[in-house]
């Protein structure tokens, strides 16, 4: 029987209608001129598009400029509402989004999850968002493509680094790491302490960075160990926080797009 995980924050987080979300996120990636190839790997915000929408497409729309197709992506984010150890694939076999459905690499799931740290959880899939908005821009971007979707919980970032080593693969596969920066600062404490993130991702030093700067630091974190081992080097491509965006300035959280090539 085929099984698949349905949105769960279509009309909250983005649009739920397709028309509606495809033009907005036209509209998003549209605002971005951009001649850079696509990255191995990129990080990118997970807030309701409204305020991060304009920050995630300064780095997908590099995914436009593909000179070979991009057919597999790796993604992974923190679990914000199911505490576990580990990281947690699911049993579905699609994804689900307004714009369609997504396969999952079943596959790749298999070669993983006789690793210690990696567990198949549906609950853990179930109503997070963190993984959730970032398919349609990856729908968006790069038409048809297999997605390998992992939450992660209460782990470590050489463990992720484990995981994100087994499924490297080549320039067919992109690894897509999803994490908010600061939250709930006022405007001018979470620049300075977003930018100190940034400087940690740029000269990836993952160690540097603490659980109050970025909610997705562990796949940061497994990232990071990832990049240095490859010889990647990573640029800041859009530093914001919801006070640019679209909200008040005396609780924000941080917006940062990153690419890693």
């Amino acid at each position: 029987m085929i099984k698949v995980r349905p949105p769960a924050v279509a009309g909250t987080f983005y649009p739920g209608d397709p028309l509606e979300l495809s033009r907005e996120l036209d509209g998003f990636l549209a605002a971005v001129t951009t001649q850079e190839h696509p990255p191995k790997a990129l990080i990118a915000p997970h807030a309701g598009y409204i305020y991060s929408g304009p920050v995630a497409a300064s780095v997908y729309a590099r995914l436009k400029n593909a000179t070979q197709p991009i057919t597999r992506v790796i993604l992974l984010g923190p679990s914000h509402r199911v505490p576990f150890v580990g990281l947690a694939v699911p049993s579905a076999d699609y994804f689900e989004t307004p714009l369609g459905e997504v396969p999952i690499d079943r596959a790749s799931i298999e070669r993983i999850l006789p690793m210690s740290q990696v567990y198949e959880m549906d609950e853990a899939h179930a109503y997070e968002h963190s993984l959730e908005v970032q398919i349609p821009f990856l729908q968006k971007t790069l038409g048809q493509f297999q997605l390998v979707p992992l939450v992660v919980g209460d782990a470590t970032g050489a463990e992720v680094a484990e995981v994100l080593e087994e499924l490297w693969g080549g320039p067919e596969t992109l690894i897509v790491i999803s994490s908010d920066l600061s939250h709930y600062l006022d405007y001018e404490s979470a620049r300075g302490i977003d930018s100190v993130t940034s400087k940690a991702i740029e000269t990836l030093h993952g160690e540097a960075i603490g659980h109050n700067q970025a909610c997705g630091r562990i796949p940061v974190q497994g990232l990071l160990i990832e990049a240095r081992l490859h010889g990647l080097h990573a640029q800041t491509v859009d530093l914001r926080n919801s006070g640019d965006t679209a909200g008040p300035r005396d609780r924000v959280v941080g917006y940062g797009a990153y690419a890693f090539e």
